[in-house]
């Protein structure tokens, strides 16, 4: 264990995380009350004394530093880098992580480390069709929208849910999806509703929807049943909606019964 200042060091794979404001406020406020109580984990940088390259506890040194401190505990693996990621990752498989984030860190050693997609599988103890999924995923999402979950606008679900299919046809409408998720704050049953009114409708109504996102929300709120309504109330609801067009029929049968003899119409409303 040693202690060292922000400034040593080499946060380069930040961006294989994603940010999680709730998680970040709650671990602030515990750092706050009782201090550091897990160490960062890094390796020494090749040819660069006291320069260290995080591997994991980017949230903790974010915390600490808003908390003002100068230091953060650490402990050095005696590792290469490469094999430090590959280490962190299989030490957390407990800790889920989203298939995203999976296909980032694969897609970082592939290109940076050269690793082949059958080393890959070996290394993590996965098959092939796995890794290839995850690198398949990275190429697929707009780098934008990436970028939007690292920063936590959009959860890593939500984006595997609703706009990896949305990506597949369509890019363009993948990242103004993604974007309307984004400044509206959607929740996942929201995200839910503006990708399946855009999976289902026309190329026109797919228009305007991503226009005006916060209009459609709008529209569905007013619409939906109030779940916290009894049951008894929902069903008086639908039962007066049954007889106003029951009403609204009757009035439109005797306007065209008028001009009927008495045996026709008596005919008319025997099959009523």
């Amino acid at each position: 264990m040693m202690q060292l200042e922000f400034h040593q060091l080499d946060r380069r794979y930040e961006f294989l995380r994603v940010r999680n404001p709730q998680r970040q406020q709650q671990l602030l406020v515990s750092l706050a009350a009782t201090g550091q109580q897990t160490p960062i984990i890094v390796v020494a940088v090749a040819d660069q004394p006291n320069r260290y390259l995080v591997i994991d506890g980017y949230q903790r040194i974010a915390a600490l530093e808003q908390l003002g401190r100068d230091t953060v505990e650490a402990v050095v693996w005696p590792l290469s880098e490469a094999e430090a990621l590959v280490l962190d990752r299989s030490l957390r498989w407990s800790k889920r992580d989203s298939a995203l984030e999976e296909g980032w860190l694969l897609a970082e050693l592939e290109q940076r480390f050269n690793y082949s997609v059958e080393e890959l599988a070996r290394r993590f103890d996965r098959s092939v069709r796995w890794v290839a999924d995850r690198l398949a995923l990275v190429e697929l999402l707009p780098e934008s929208v990436q970028q939007q979950v690292r920063r936590g606008a959009i959860s890593a679900h939500v984006a595997m849910k609703f706009l990896v299919p949305v990506a597949r046809s369509r890019p363009e409408d993948c990242q103004r999806l993604a974007e309307a998720f984004a400044a509206h704050h959607s929740t996942s049953r929201e995200a839910g509703q503006l990708y399946a009114a855009w999976r289902d409708a026309s190329a026109s109504v797919r228009e305007r929807v991503l226009e005006d996102p916060e209009l459609f929300l709008k529209v569905q709120r007013q619409h939906s049943p109030d779940p916290s309504a009894p049951l008894i109330t929902q069903l008086l609801r639908d039962l007066e909606m049954v007889v106003a067009i029951i009403r609204r029929e009757n009035r439109r049968l005797v306007g065209a019964t008028v001009a009927l003899d008495p045996l026709e119409c008596a005919q008319i409303h025997g099959r009523i």
